[in-house]
């Protein structure tokens, strides 16, 4: 069995002009990242491989989430290549991790997020929204097999509130 969480970045700011690979998080997204984090921190296995996207706004939001989980901040391997928005990259990616990891957490961002949990998720989700979080179970033995999974958990920063 497999277990893969996928963590769209928290909002990011358009307040101050800058690329998009650099841009900041939002009051908000720092509120809905510390607000996500907390509430399912229960919920996450203890040994798991943590990957970010190198974009600040991921980085960020892997960083508020740890710091709540209590991983610590240097478990987070930053991924060039997680810099992506098409869920055929993202699966491509995900097929290279490690087997003697049963849970990958990955921070990301959409659109590759949301088509990746509609095509290997049993669960549709129109919009996987910043801050968004979504476990799925794959029965399966190695990653590079990942197929249809079962959507185990769903948390939006919307129901929290």
């Amino acid at each position: 069995m497999k277990n893969l969480i996928l963590i769209r970045h928290s909002k990011s700011s358009w307040d101050l002009p800058s690329t998009d690979k650099k841009r900041p998080l939002a009051n908000r997204g720092v509120e809905d990242a510390h607000l996500v984090s907390s509430h399912i921190k229960t919920f996450l296995p203890k040994k798991s491989i943590i990957w970010s996207s190198t974009a600040k706004r991921a980085k960020d939001t892997a960083t508020i989430f740890m710091q709540n989980m209590t991983y610590p901040l240097e478990s987070i391997i930053f991924k060039e290549e997680l810099y992506t928005f098409d869920m055929h990259e993202l699966a491509k990616i995900i097929k290279t991790c490690n087997n003697s990891y049963d849970c990958v957490i990955v921070f990301g961002h959409n659109e590759a997020i949301t088509d990746f949990v509609n095509k290997f998720g049993d669960t549709f989700i129109e919009n996987v929204c910043t801050s968004g979080f979504v476990s799925i179970d794959f029965d399966i033995d190695s990653w590079e097999n990942i197929d249809k999974g079962h959507t185990k958990k769903i948390v939006f920063p919307r129901d929290l509130k």
